[in-house]
């Protein structure tokens, strides 16, 4: 389960306020108390806590928000250093720096690092530039699935993975730009991708 910073913080105000209250907050006062002036941006973060089934919605009643039993779910976010910029475009080096993602791991499954992704070749699987990815540490990945992959023990690149006759595709997800062929032994497979944040 991964969520944001600021998801877990509207998701401790919705509890606050239905305990002291009886009942949850309008979306204008969610907006007002996180300086939120979208009423868009505020859905968007009820929609991503109901979908991760932490909250329950009404639709077509104000304020008809419901905490869901929380007794079995453990919202205690977990920081996680991003360990570089990744281009999704062309093989770079990934990047150090020190930025840290607070978020909520899948229970169970804390074998993950985050990157944080530069450019759009990604794009048709709704990976953008800007996007953090989640990444289980992994050295095999199925047909299909998007890896993280080390060239030449230097070089890291985003892209979906194929086995092909004489070795591997690593392909874009973006019409416009060109797979990568490698044979056997010319690349490394660091993880494989399970989640994807984008900060509102």
């Amino acid at each position: 389960m991964f969520i944001t910073k600021r998801q877990k913080e509207i998701y401790q105000y919705l509890k606050d306020h239905i305990r002291d209250k009886g009942y949850a907050p309008s979306i204008a006062e969610i907006g007002k108390q996180f300086k939120l002036s979208s009423p868009a941006t505020v859905h968007k973060h009820l929609v991503h806590l109901e979908s991760k089934g932490l909250i329950l919605k009404h639709q077509h009643l104000s304020r008809a928000i419901e905490i869901v039993d929380e007794r079995s779910i453990d919202v205690s976010p977990r920081e996680y250093t991003v360990l570089g910029h990744i281009v999704a475009g062309k093989p770079i080096e990934v990047l150090e720096n020190r930025e840290v993602m607070s978020f909520l791991p899948d229970p169970g499954n804390t074998n993950v690092f985050v990157l944080r992704v530069k450019g759009n070749s990604m794009i048709e699987d709704h990976i953008k530039d800007g996007d953090y990815v989640i990444v289980e540490k992994r050295d095999s990945a199925n047909n299909g699935e998007t890896v993280v992959a080390l060239l030449e023990n230097e070089r890291a690149t985003l892209k979906r993975f194929y086995k092909e006759a004489d070795g591997v595709r690593l392909q874009p997800a973006n019409p416009n730009m060109s797979p990568i062929f490698l044979r056997q032994g010319d690349f490394k497979i660091q993880g494989v991708v399970i989640g994807v944040m984008r900060k509102f």
